[in-house]
């Protein structure tokens, strides 16, 4: 563990750090020290610190408890039923979305369960996210997470050329009698590899909030939290891939006032009418917003 004034920093192990600071105010310092040249991390704030990376889906999929046999066909017929009920209500002449992720994306943020996970740029945004909401069994501490993007990249590739080595040894070993298979294997093994993490940044113009987040997002694999990923295929490694910052509860006024002189707040992340109310209310809930 390695304790600085304001914070104490500490090696988790499996790839990832946590990093507790004592007040609202050293989170800046901090950046400022430790953070400001690593340009390749993104960003994600979350209310409670002890919650994981999870996707929303993979959550109500837990709550509704479906079978592991079933959860593929749900969450198909999950973004089957939202594409069938958007229609009409996208605005005149929409534009066409063809890949999956992009309906996934457009759901997100408005409302939909998707298998996605918001994530940002900016620390401060992400910081703003972290304490904006408030809700029952709150801790001790919000939580900001940075994730190195280049080091989940370069692991995602690497375990998509060693699955398709698999495959390739698996098919010539069919082809040779070696072992038996069945229709199903065999369409498997002709399948492209899907990387088990992807990092998804929409270019159409529906979503200015994601523009205003400076936003992407991550999908990792179904029914697994993203630190979860990141602590099974990292467990050798020494560097940080994904750094937990905590900051107390206690500063949420003191860090919604900071960030709202930093033009950070509901009216710039969310440049429509609920942005704008969300923002007025700010102003009756904390003293001198």
């Amino acid at each position: 563990m390695v304790e600085e004034k304001g914070w104490k920093w500490s090696s988790t192990g499996m790839g990832c750090a946590e990093v507790k600071l004592s007040s609202w105010d050293n989170f800046n310092d901090f950046i400022s020290k430790h953070m400001l040249d690593y340009d390749t991390y993104i960003w994600r704030g979350q209310r409670c610190d002890d919650w994981n990376l999870e996707s929303t889906l993979d959550r109500l999929i837990n709550t509704a408890k479906v079978a592991k046999t079933k959860r593929y066909g749900f969450r198909q017929a999950h973004l089957e039923q939202f594409q069938f009920a958007v229609r009409g209500r996208r605005g005149g002449n929409p534009p066409e979305i063809k890949d999956e992720n992009d309906w996934w994306a457009l759901g997100q943020h408005h409302g939909l369960a998707t298998p996605l996970l918001d994530w940002t740029t900016s620390p401060f945004v992400a910081a703003y996210f972290a304490f904006i909401n408030q809700g029952e069994n709150q801790t001790r501490q919000r939580a900001i997470y940075a994730l190195h993007r280049p080091t989940v990249e370069s692991k995602v590739q690497e375990l998509v050329r060693n699955k398709e080595l698999e495959n390739k040894q698996a098919k010539q070993e069919l082809a040779s009698g070696e072992r038996r298979g069945g229709l199903l294997s065999d369409l498997l093994l002709d399948m492209p590899v899907r990387p088990e993490v992807e990092f998804i940044r929409p270019l159409s113009d529906e979503n200015q909030r994601l523009v205003n987040q400076g936003g992407l997002f991550t999908r990792a694999p179904s029914g697994k939290p993203l630190d979860q990923w990141v602590r099974e295929n990292f467990k050798d490694e020494t560097g940080y891939t994904l750094i937990k910052i905590g900051i107390p509860h206690r500063d949420r006024s003191d860090c919604l006032k900071m960030l709202n002189r930093m033009n950070i707040n509901h009216l710039t992340l969310f440049p429509d009418l609920y942005g704008a109310s969300k923002f007025c209310n700010l102003f009756g809930e904390i003293e001198k917003y």
